[in-house]
């Protein structure tokens, strides 16, 4: 009995020792000791960041609010009147959003403009402001500028974009 008991015990030796083993290589892996790459479909696929080459909007779509403008058909007339609540809330989202490079003033001296060298704000007061139409302001806003001024469509509504048209307006008649 003695004989088969020891080799029993060698045996259960001899497969602890294995698991043993076994455990230890797999814990090795487990705890990134020997790193292996699984490919995972989130590692493949192609991978943006947020507004980095955004899609391009479809084709005859209208947006949720309607039609802000109409390409190739000229610069939209304001259907927002310039009455006091309208300036008054152009002035707020003016001074949330435009002033940084624009400044309080609407005169392109705000504290960002110092630091932009290749193109300076607009002078909103200026001749070259005043000069054209609110639906130009407004695809100015809207689409923003080449190499300057970044698109506002996305940040403001349809009818905000009107009340920092008609904030715009105010400044230039002081």
């Amino acid at each position: 009995m003695s004989t088969s008991l020891s080799v029993i015990l060698k045996r259960f030796a001899m497969l602890a020792l294995a698991g043993g083993v076994l455990v230890g290589i797999l814990l090795l892996f487990s705890y990134d000791i020997i790193k292996i790459d699984w490919p995972s479909f989130m590692e493949i696929q192609p991978s943006y960041k947020p507004m980095e080459d955004p899609l391009p909007v479809p084709e005859r779509s209208i947006p949720i609010e309607g039609p802000a403008f109409i390409p190739n058909m000229g610069a939209p007339k304001n259907p927002v009147a310039a009455d006091v609540a309208s300036v008054a809330r152009g002035s707020e989202l003016f001074h949330i959003n435009c002033t940084s490079c624009h400044g309080v003033d609407g005169k392109g001296t705000g504290p960002i403009s110092a630091f932009l060298v290749n193109k300076k704000p607009v002078n909103l007061t200026g001749p070259v402001a005043t000069s054209l139409s609110d639906g130009a302001i407004f695809t100015v806003i809207s689409n923003g500028t080449p190499g300057g001024m970044p698109a506002l469509n996305e940040n403001l509504t349809v009818r905000e974009r009107w009340d920092v048209v008609n904030y715009v307006r105010s400044l230039q008649n002081k």
